[in-house]
């Protein structure tokens, strides 16, 4: 009866009627912009200007993800401490400050120094924090669609850094690239504004001992008064504080704040722990080694193997990539929770394959051709355009609704923080060796090798990463401890018809 007294005391709040309607309002939280596409037009000038080799840009292009790894590791402990929200309010300061320090860079050191430093270590804190905080604030219902919108704001950024390339082009070759990254510190101001009118994670509070707060942010991030209720008990069961307990502040446990958390995940994980921290790095990992990041950053270079000589022309064409990759991820979010992750994830991984094949026939048919083969270099445009489709549309935004939604409460930020750090060295040896590794194999070759990878992950999708549409974030542990060779998205845990494989994956020892 305890219980039955404060929903009713919460009763008469004067907005909860309209709940309901103003659910698509209440969630607007998904406010991370990346400049990155920037770099990709500005490396044309910056090479020119500083006179630069193709080492010191590949340098330039990909160190900045091994930068991020200090972010990424430092992120998950900041947010337990500080919050979800501070934490995004710090990763804006951050990008705000390596925006200016490039936009004043007067040497490739400094350069360096600004670009590679200090906003790298703002995008560790941003790629670990967004779909993190973003999972922890949605219903279930909705939460792939929510989760996915920091991809769509990435997607958004690299597009306006495509488009802020072409438009500081004509400028002085002096003053044109340093526009066109100083004018990143515009998104940065925005997002850390934004992130204020937001609400903490409710799932943070718990493990805070906030209870009352956290009842508040559940009512308003609830799809009904009911599902608040049920997803506040769930969150205390999981931070180790009885149902009964209905305190606005409690004393919580040491246990549910992240003590012991990285012996929990690699030491002595449980098999389903042991399946999730696999099925979590595997994502990462393939998502980048597919070589997508190399598209993005070097998409002028590899329009130049077409046969796309004007740099106007160039940038017009990775304008194109910009709005391909932005409008198909848009159409990703409304599938997520409609189709589920998994179909979605092995079709788009699916085209990614044919897209990478293709692209790496066509650029080896231009490579070792004495005339211009006109059919050839439509085809190789096509197939960059394809690829950025297939990857926006499943492998790009599952893989941070994936990884942010399968760890249990109590190594989540951590769990997460170890995805993004895969995520980012994968992504910093790609970007720092594709132009050698296209003038050692052939541009051609690279897009085979790339191919070759993704297959790899297709395989590797469909034997470990079970579904988890529908599921609430507490129920996800469930799903895991086993490989699954079929969806179950409908069965929840329930396996017992036995038309599933499965093979265990372990026991767990504990010493």
């Amino acid at each position: 009866m305890t219980e039955g007294k404060v929903v009713e005391a919460e009763a008469p709040k004067n907005l909860e009627d309209f709940d309901p309607q103003k659910k698509p309002k209440r969630n607007k939280f998904a406010l991370l912009v990346l400049y990155i596409g920037v770099m990709s037009g500005a490396a044309i000038y910056i090479k020119r200007d500083l006179k630069l080799s193709d080492v010191q840009i590949e340098i330039l292009m990909g160190i900045i993800n091994l930068y991020s790894l200090i972010g990424s590791c430092l992120a998950g402990r900041t947010s337990d401490w500080i919050g979800r929200r501070y934490t995004i309010v710090f990763a804006g300061a951050i990008f705000f400050a390596g925006a200016l320090l490039m936009g004043f860079s007067p040497n490739y050191a400094f350069l360096m120094f600004g670009r590679r430093f200090v906003a790298g270590i703002g995008i560790g804190y941003a790629l670990m924090i967004a779909p993190v905080y973003t999972a922890e604030v949605s219903p279930a219902s909705s939460r792939g669609f929510l989760t996915s919108f920091p991809e769509v704001f990435i997607n958004g950024g690299i597009l306006l850094g495509y488009i802020s390339n072409y438009a500081f082009s004509k400028m002085s070759l002096h003053l044109g690239w340093r526009m066109m990254l100083g004018i990143g510190a515009i998104p940065s101001v925005i997002l850390g504004v934004g992130v204020l009118a937001m609400p903490e994670s409710p799932r943070w509070l718990v493990m805070r001992g906030h209870l009352g707060d956290a009842r508040k942010v559940l009512n308003r991030t609830s799809d009904s008064k009911e599902e608040a209720q049920q997803r506040l008990a769930d969150i205390k069961r999981a931070a180790g504080i009885p149902e009964s307990c209905n305190d606005d502040v409690v004393e919580v446990a040491k246990t549910s704040t992240g003590e012991g958390v990285w012996k929990e995940l690699f030491l002595y994980p449980t098999p389903a722990i042991r399946h999730i921290v696999i099925a979590a790095l595997g994502i990462h990992f393939f998502q980048q080694a597919s070589g997508i990041d190399a598209v993005v950053l070097y998409s002028p270079t590899i329009f130049e193997k077409a046969g796309i000589k004007s740099d106007t022309d160039k940038l017009l064409a990775t304008v194109a990539v910009g709005f391909v990759k932005t409008a198909f991820i848009l159409v990703a979010t409304f599938m997520l929770d409609r189709v589920g992750r998994r179909p979605l994830l092995l079709s788009s991984v699916g085209g990614m394959v044919l897209s990478l094949i293709t692209l790496g026939f066509s650029l080896t048919i231009i490579d070792h051709s004495d005339t211009k083969q006109m059919w050839a270099i439509g085809l190789s445009i096509a197939t960059v355009l394809s690829y950025v489709a297939t990857f926006s549309i499943g492998a790009g935004p599952i893989t941070w609704v994936y990884s942010s939604e399968i760890f249990p409460l109590r190594l989540r930020a951590q769990g997460a923080a170890m995805g993004v750090v895969v995520n980012r060295v994968t992504s910093g040896v790609i970007a720092m060796t594709f132009l050698s590794l296209s003038k050692g194999i052939t541009i051609g070759g690279a897009f085979f090798l790339f191919g070759s990878i993704a297959t790899a992950g297709w395989i590797f999708f469909y034997t470990m990463l079970p579904e988890t549409r529908g599921k609430t974030l507490e129920e996800m542990e469930g799903s895991f401890g086993k490989f699954r060779f079929k969806s179950d998205s409908n069965k929840g845990v329930d396996n017992s018809n036995g038309q599933v494989a499965q093979v265990q994956l372990g026991t767990n020892v504990r010493t």
